[in-house]
């Protein structure tokens, strides 16, 4: 048993974690990938280096990074109006004031930017009524509509509200401006040249057969018990389900790891180019406000020691730390922990750190 395991074997013992898979990797190399417990705890099969995971908001620095491929090619720039590209949003309006008697609107000081959509400065909602009853309902033209037609939140750039609906416009933009159906764009010119040949956003037969069961706590929180991705419909293969830009990828450690790799090299990988330098540190700068709390670039959540990542729903979390020069992918399917498992993503963390910077 490897070191990352060993400290976390004891979490699957206390029945804290179900399972998972720990990955630690350099800018050129995979220096360790380890897992422990179950991706099906009642079934008694155990996580695999190449187990299958929903990543969730980990999709939204993979849309960030599609983007500043357009960017870089002249095609998108992110102190663009988004109604440049999608005419849809020309004259949105603002809540004044609104209590339960009326809502007053009036237009904000500036149309909402490509880089506000991308840093969850926006003013749009988390998500709108008619993205239900799943996330995947509408075509994500659709789905992107239904923001257009609401009125913003807050005024743009003044305030810092996460938002699902923001990456799925930077989703659409995409589309608009590249041309090609979004998902596509994501296949092309990403994970087909990078060797992502796990991530998807409608796992197949086989993929589903590696795919972790999810779990939540019980009502004691002393153990667990499975449940389904309620933001999402199943079948999970069927393709008329819809790609959500903000959460919908499905993945392995290894492609998070390969994806990771091209960002921490500033924007190479196995000798390609991806992304220009200057794009991939415009996507890990800063980009909210000094006077908000928030840390929050093009994508990525950045941290004040210059480290950046995302995490998803169900715990799942990637993160590159450009001084050790390390990326560790933190892969598991838990919406909420028993006992003290929420600890063992930090437990990991600190190992990986200590063992290989």
């Amino acid at each position: 048993m490897g070191k990352l395991a060993e400290v976390l074997q004891p979490f699957v013992d206390r029945r804290a974690l179900a399972g998972a898979v720990a990955l630690v990797a350099n800018a050129d190399k995979v220096l360790a990938v380890e897992t422990v417990g179950f991706a099906d705890i009642a079934a008694k099969k155990p996580m695999r280096a190449d187990t299958m995971f929903w990543i969730a908001s980990q999709s939204k620095p993979i849309t960030g990074a599609a983007l500043m491929i357009l960017v870089d090619e002249g095609k998108v720039n992110v102190e663009d109006p988004v109604e440049k590209y999608l005419p849809e949003f020309k004259d949105q309006m603002l809540i004044a004031v609104k209590d339960e008697h009326f809502t007053v609107l009036k237009k904000p000081d500036h149309p909402i930017k490509v880089r506000e959509v991308l840093s969850h400065t926006s003013g749009l909602a988390f998500c709108t009524p008619m993205e239900s009853p799943t996330l995947d309902a509408l075509a994500l033209r659709d789905s992107v509509r239904s923001h257009a037609i609401m009125p913003l939140q807050f005024p743009p750039g003044t305030k810092y509200q996460y938002s699902n609906g923001g990456t799925n416009t930077a989703g659409r933009i995409i589309e608009v401006a590249s041309g090609m159906p979004y998902e596509d764009f994501l296949d092309e010119r990403l994970f087909k040249p990078l060797g992502m040949k796990d991530t998807t956003f409608w796992p197949n037969e086989e993929q589903l057969s590696r795919l972790a069961k999810a779990y939540k706590p019980t009502d004691d929180k002393t153990n667990m018990v499975e449940l389904l991705i309620g933001q999402l419909r199943y079948p999970l293969w069927d393709r008329s389900r819809h790609p959500i830009p903000a959460g919908g990828l499905f993945s392995t450690a290894n492609d998070c790891a390969r994806f990771c790799q091209m960002v921490l090299n500033g924007g190479t990988f196995g000798g390609r180019r991806y992304i220009s330098e200057a794009s991939i540190k415009r996507m890990i700068a800063r980009e909210t406000a000094p006077t908000l709390a928030e840390n929050y670039g093009l994508g990525w959540a950045t941290d004040a020691d210059g480290s950046y990542g995302h995490g998803g729903a169900f715990a799942t979390n990637m993160k590159i730390n450009p001084a050790r020069k390390l990326v560790t992918v933190w892969l598991i399917q838990h919406a909420g922990f028993p006992n003290d498992g929420d600890k063992a993503h930090g437990a990991f963390l600190q190992t990986a750190l200590s063992q290989f910077a």
